[in-house]
Order: C-alpha cells, then sequence, then structure tokens
C-alpha cells in the first residue's frame, strides 16, 4: 500500500489529477497576467504627462485594451478550462462497480457497506482502480465530504443523498469535513483507505467478525462496566450484550483498536488520550454529544483496556 497523503497537488486519482491540473494552469496564468499588468504600470510611471499629442488617443487604447480586452479573454480562459475539467470529474453512477453509505454526523463520519453489512467509523476503505459510488447525506446539519488527493468536495445534506464516484490507486488518504458544521468542525478528519483486491477483501472479512473477546482481567472488567455503565445505549460492539442496542448517534467500536485514528483525529488514540476523552469528553471535541460519565479512574482505565482490545 501506498504512503499517506492528504494534499490536492499531490493527487493519487483521475479527479484529483484533472483539479490539480486546472489549478497549476490558473497559477501560470495568474503570474502572466500580474507580470503583465506590473511591466505595463512600469513603462505608464516613466512616461511624462507632457508626452506628444498622440498621448490621450495611446492611453485610451491602453486602458481599453489593459481595462476591458485583457480581463474578458483571461475570464473567458480560465471559464473554458474550469468548464473543460467539470465534464472530465462529472463521472456518473453508471460508472461504479461498488456502493459505500457515509452519513455526516456532529462530529463523525457512520460508514456503511450495504453488500456486506459492515459498519465503521471515520474510515472508508475501498479496492483500488474500482469506481466506487459514495453515497452522501447527513443526520443533522451540513457537511462536506472532501479528500483532496483523490476528489473533489461534495456537500452531505439532510433528508438529501449526493453521490460522489471515487476511484484512487492504493494509498490512505487523509479527508476532512470542508463545511463548517459547529464547534469541533476542525475534528471531523477521516481517511479513505485503498487497498488491492486482496487487501481490500481481507479487511471486509476482519470486519465482519464479531468483537475481540477481552483477553485480560481489566478488560473483562472494562466490557461489563460498559454495559452497566450505559455506554451500549448509544455505541455498537458487534457480538456483545451491546450488539444493535445502540440507539443514539454514535460510532460503531466493533472494531475500534484497528482504526488508523480516532474521536476525528481530536487525538492520537493513546491510552492517555482515550482516558481524558471518556473522563471528560467535551474538553477533547467540544459540541460532542458523549455525556459526562460518573465513572471513576480505576472504572476508566477499565474500559481503556477494553476498547483497546477491540481491533
Amino acid at each position: 500500500m501506498g504512503g499517506r497523503t492528504g494534499s490536492a497537488l499531490a493527487p493519487r486519482g483521475d479527479d484529483a489529477s484533472t483539479i490539480a491540473a486546472l489549478w497549476w494552469f490558473m497559477l501560470v496564468l495568474g503570474i502572466v497576467v500580474f507580470v503583465l499588468v506590473a511591466a505595463v504600470l512600469v513603462v505608464g510611471l516613466r512616461r511624462s504627462a507632457s508626452d506628444d499629442a498622440g498621448s490621450a488617443r495611446r492611453t485610451s487604447r491602453w486602458i481599453v485594451g489593459g481595462g476591458v480586452v485583457l480581463p474578458v479573454i483571461v475570464i473567458a480562459v480560465v471559464l473554458g478550462a474550469t468548464l473543460v475539467a467539470m465534464r472530465q470529474v462529472a463521472a456518473t453512477d453508471d460508472d461504479a462497480e461498488m456502493t459505500v453509505d457515509v452519513i455526516g454526523h456532529q462530529y463523525w463520519w457512520e460508514v456503511r457497506y450495504p453488500e456486506t453489512g459492515v459498519v465503521s467509523a471515520n474510515e472508508v476503505h475501498i479496492p483500488a482502480g474500482t469506481p466506487v459510488e459514495i453515497t452522501l447525506t447527513s443526520a443533522d446539519v451540513i457537511h462536506s465530504w472532501w479528500v483532496p488527493a483523490v476528489a473533489g468536495k461534495m456537500d452531505l445534506l439532510p433528508e438529501r443523498t449526493n453521490r460522489l464516484v471515487v476511484e484512487a490507486e492504493p494509498g490512505e488518504y487523509q479527508g476532512r469535513c470542508a463545511e463548517f458544521c459547529g464547534t469541533s468542525h476542525a475534528n471531523m478528519d477521516f481517511w479513505l483507505v485503498v487497498h488491492d483486491a486482496d487487501g481490500y477483501q481481507r479487511w471486509l472479512d476482519e470486519q465482519a467478525r464479531p468483537a475481540a473477546a477481552p483477553s485480560s482481567p481489566a478488560a473483562e472488567r472494562g466490557a461489563a462496566l460498559f454495559t452497566d455503565a450505559g455506554c451500549g445505549a448509544c455505541h455498537n460492539v458487534s457480538g456483545t450484550e451491546a450488539d444493535g442496542t445502540g440507539g443514539a448517534p454514535a460510532p460503531d467500536l466493533t472494531h475500534l483498536a484497528s482504526r488508523l485514528s480516532v474521536l476525528g483525529g481530536a487525538v492520537d488514540g493513546t491510552t492517555p488520550d482515550l482516558v481524558e476523552w471518556i473522563s471528560d469528553p467535551h474538553s477533547v471535541k467540544p459540541g460532542a454529544l458523549m455525556p459526562d460519565t460518573d465513572l471513576d479512574d480505576d472504572e476508566i482505565a477499565d474500559i481503556v483496556a477494553y476498547l483497546e482490545g477491540l481491533e
């Protein structure tokens, strides 16, 4: 698998390459226009106000040429290049070979694979070289799904589904919410992970398994506390007492420890980070719907031990 990238100027997909080429074209065109205008300005400043009688006519020609004709040409060229790029990235739903459903929440991403029943959060996994239709909707406010290195932006709207077809080479690509959606908007990143065909099937098989059994006394206590403390009222953990009980908008935690990041990039996912999150979630992610917990330090440590074993 390739390395990690999140830059729109390091494209790893056809759509991103088209968008990056348009950006570079506009940058070069802008530099040329700037140099031309600067040169004309220098020439104008060096001319004497007492030039010959033809000065007024030349001035008028410069005004018309530089103030009307040149801007019209530049705008027309930019518009033409933009329309060509838009046609190239406007893939249709018929191009897709599979579908992934993405639902935006404040402040995380719910990811569903309708053909297999697999559910994840804050990560979208797809096979390389395969056009994939990402269906996008929102459970609350307007969000915007953007993976700069792979494709353009697409809004997620309540009570409406938008579609974006993506295709990329193997790698891990950072994405983010590109529409301000509340106090923790900046903590709403995600990863698009593109596998080779075998790697994608292995990942699907792993995600279809139930949660791993607790492997230590602390994790066993944490599993019991997870249910007793009411965590399962919001979070689903497949194959446990919290399987299918989550009724509030909260991420599926079945394979939490196998994910590249947690909490939309708000923390690194280390033990201290998880302890801080459970102890005081609103200090880590302001505006999050997770309620404060009434657990002591030992109980929180046990729950963290349980969560770290959910691979």
